[in-house]
């Protein structure tokens, strides 16, 4: 179902249009058949007013025309303005790893459109006899092309359509770096950077218990990041620790600021990546 607002499907599909990846041949012949959400509203409205009975009806509700998945995601290129140029094709291996992915998110909260079921269903096809439907109701569907026609894309369609093939690599992204990091100074680096703290006037057993809360408070927001439910605090919850670090870095381990390899200076550039993340959270 094609609607002005991009959720699950309707959104993958965008991202794919924006892509520089394509997907394998065999996915892209697929059958499609797209329907827009203003024919269905106005079957809904035709039901309550001429089917006051609830006498049961099956209809497939779709446009016309038929497509496969390729059609419908070059339709869609044209639409945000995407280079028609040649596209690396993605492995089917990598796809269905994706799926698993998918899958992994979904246990932890998230409602991620690639997943085994929605691979499952794509590479099945979609395919049906509107007929029925038409000559019942008297709709007439518009085709895809129509409905992009009628609405040609903004900047706002072209943002998101490239924001959201990025926002699981950024959650991804954050929380391994803040497990990670964790992990690293609790394991390697842990005589490291208690010798750090015992260099700037620190107790050795206050500075192995701030290494090691520190490191546990890291890894702590990395799990709630990684949580559909707990991402919003855990995100809120880095910048601060974050903030944190760079201000008590300031004033007991001012040194670290001009280390060589730019470990705190790199913590301004991981805060805004938060605020990316904090940006795009929200999926409808």
């Amino acid at each position: 179902m094609w609607a002005p607002a991009a959720y699950g499907g309707s959104a993958l599909l965008r991202t794919l249009a924006v892509s520089p990846t394509a997907l394998p041949a065999s996915d892209n012949s697929r059958p499609f058949f797209a329907v827009a959400i203003e024919d269905v509203a106005e079957t809904v409205a035709w039901l309550a007013q001429n089917n006051s009975a609830g006498v049961a009806v099956r209809w497939d509700v779709m446009e016309p025309q038929r497509r496969t998945v390729g059609d419908v995601v070059g339709s869609l290129r044209c639409w945000l303005g995407s280079s028609p140029g040649p596209r690396v094709t993605t492995p089917g291996v990598l796809l269905n790893l994706a799926a698993k992915a998918g899958d992994l998110a979904a246990w932890l909260g998230w409602k991620p459109p690639v997943r085994s079921t929605a691979l499952g269903e794509m590479r099945r096809g979609v395919e049906g006899d509107p007929r029925s439907w038409m000559a019942a109701t008297g709709i007439v569907p518009r085709s895809l092309d129509d409905v992009l026609r009628e609405r040609p894309a903004t900047v706002q369609d072209q943002w998101f359509a490239r924001l959201y093939g990025l926002k699981p690599l950024v959650i991804a992204s954050l929380v391994a770096f803040w497990c990670v990091s964790g992990l690293i100074a609790l394991t390697v680096a842990y005589e490291p950077a208690v010798a750090i703290l015992t260099s700037h006037g620190f107790a050795q057993s206050t500075a192995r218990a701030v290494t090691v809360t520190s490191s546990l408070l890291d890894i702590a927001v990395g799990l709630a990041i990684a949580m559909r439910r707990a991402c919003r605090i855990g995100l809120l919850t880095g910048i601060a620790v974050s903030l944190g670090y760079m201000a008590s870095a300031a004033v007991i381990t001012p040194d670290l600021w001009v280390e060589p390899l730019g470990a705190l200076v790199k913590t301004g550039p991981a805060i805004v990546l938060m605020l990316v993340a904090l940006a795009t959270l929200k999926d409808r």
